[in-house]
C-alpha cells in the first residue's frame, strides 16, 4: 500500500546488543523465526490494528547507539524494554542503561519487560525469575494505574517457538490504543495487514 500514513502510536523497542530486538518483531510481522544480522541505528516499520496505524522503531542494541535510541524515543507511546532469560546483564541493563533514554517517551509511556530466548531457559535453573521481572516492570510503570490491566507488563517470550510473542504487542495495542469492549473483541480477530516493511536511513537491514 503507497502514500505516507499517519501513526496513531509510537512503540520502541529498547535493549542491549543480541537479545532478540529484531527477531521477536520479525516472528509478530512476518509470522517466522529469522535470524539477523545487528541492527544499526533504528529499523522502521508501520503495521496496522483495526483502525489504528503503528509504528514500530527497533533500535540499535550497541552502546554505541544510545544517544540514537534517545532520538528515537522522542513521543513513544509504549516502550518494550528486551532483555535475554540467560543474561542477567542484560537485565540489569534495562534500567541502568535505558532509564534516561525513556525520558524522551511521553510521560505516560506505557513500558512493558519483556524476556526473549525462553526456550534456552531450565525450569530448574533460572537466572532471572518471574518475580524478579514483574517487580521491574511495576517500578517502571509506577507513573500509571495499571489495576485493571489484565497482567503485570511482563512477559517472557520464544521468537523461534512463538511463544507468547503475540501477546506482548496485543498487550501494548489494548492498553494504548481507544477502542470500546466491542471494538477490542472485533480487532484481537483480525490479522495485521502490512502497511510499510522498510529500514530507517541509519538501518542496515529490516525483517523481510
Amino acid at each position: 500500500m503507497s502514500g505516507k500514513k499517519k501513526a496513531d502510536l509510537k512503540v520502541i523497542i529498547l535493549g542491549d546488543y543480541a537479545v532478540g530486538k529484531t527477531s521477536l518483531i520479525c516472528r509478530y510481522i512476518n509470522g517466522r523465526f529469522q535470524t539477523q544480522e545487528p541492527t544499526v541505528g533504528a529499523a522502521f516499520f508501520l503495521k496496522q490494528w483495526g483502525p489504528y496505524n503503528v509504528a514500530v522503531w527497533d533500535t540499535a542494541g550497541d552502546e554505541r547507539y544510545s544517544g540514537l535510541s534517545h532520538f528515537y524515543c522522542r513521543s513513544a507511546g509504549a516502550a518494550i524494554l528486551a532483555f535475554d532469560l540467560t543474561s542477567p546483564k542484560t537485565f540489569e541493563s534495562l534500567w541502568a542503561r535505558f532509564g534516561s533514554i525513556l525520558e524522551a517517551a511521553n510521560e505516560d509511556c506505557l513500558k512493558v519487560v519483556v524476556g526473549t530466548k525462553l526456550d534456552l531457559v531450565s525450569s530448574e535453573s533460572r537466572d532471572i525469575t518471574p518475580e524478579e521481572g514483574k517487580k521491574l516492570a511495576k517500578e517502571l510503570n509506577e507513573h500509571l494505574d495499571l489495576r485493571k490491566a489484565p497482567q503485570v507488563p511482563y512477559f517472557e517470550t520464544s521468537s523461534l517457538n512463538d511463544e507468547n510473542v503475540k501477546d506482548v504487542f496485543e498487550y501494548i495495542f489494548q492498553h494504548c490504543l481507544p477502542l470500546s469492549p466491542d471494538q477490542k473483541k472485533q480487532y484481537q480477530q483480525l490479522s495485521l495487514v502490512d502497511l510499510k516493511d522498510s529500514n530507517s536511513s541509519g538501518s542496515q537491514k529490516a525483517c523481510c
